[in-house]
């Protein structure tokens, strides 16, 4: 009497599932880089009337070439705009996701110091929090925060 096994349908299950995992996180780092950089050009463009790639860099304690190359993708993604040698301009998209990032990051600061952490800490953590919270959270960090300020 044969017998088969299940094992090898089993395993190429798990190695699809684990790809597409990684794929999954590939593309959350992917979008948590998008926001970091679109809500720094905004706030640059805010403060100085204009965002550099140099100042970006600075802004963000990465290389002029990681810019460069990050920039390029982004414009690939249709949230900025840029000549050579010139500045960088959020384009209608690239502002919706500044914006949205800005507010996001602030529930979550918000949510943080009013837990008590002290403002350093929470600006640090709000910084990784932010990309990982989902609709749901931040809606009850709201509800929460309304509820703090009426106490």
């Amino acid at each position: 009497m044969k017998t088969t096994s299940l094992a090898p349908k089993s395993q190429a299950k798990g190695r699809k599932e684990s790809a597409e995992i990684q794929r999954q996180t590939r593309l959350a780092h992917a979008q948590e880089r998008a926001q970091d950089y679109v809500e720094a050009i905004a706030d640059l463009i805010s403060a100085n009337g204009e965002a550099r790639a140099t100042d970006l860099a600075r802004s963000l304690g990465v290389t002029h070439v990681t810019v460069i190359r990050t920039v390029q993708r982004l414009q690939k993604e249709g949230l900025v705009v840029t000549q050579p040698y010139r500045s960088i301009f959020l384009t209608d998209s690239g502002r919706n996701l500044a914006s949205k990032a800005k507010a996001q990051h602030e529930k979550v600061l918000a949510f943080l110091e009013a837990l008590g952490v002290p403002s350093e800490i929470a600006r640090l953590d709000a910084e990784g929090i932010e990309h990982h919270v989902s609709p749901e959270t931040l809606r009850a960090f709201e509800r929460f925060l309304a509820k703090s300020k009426k106490a």
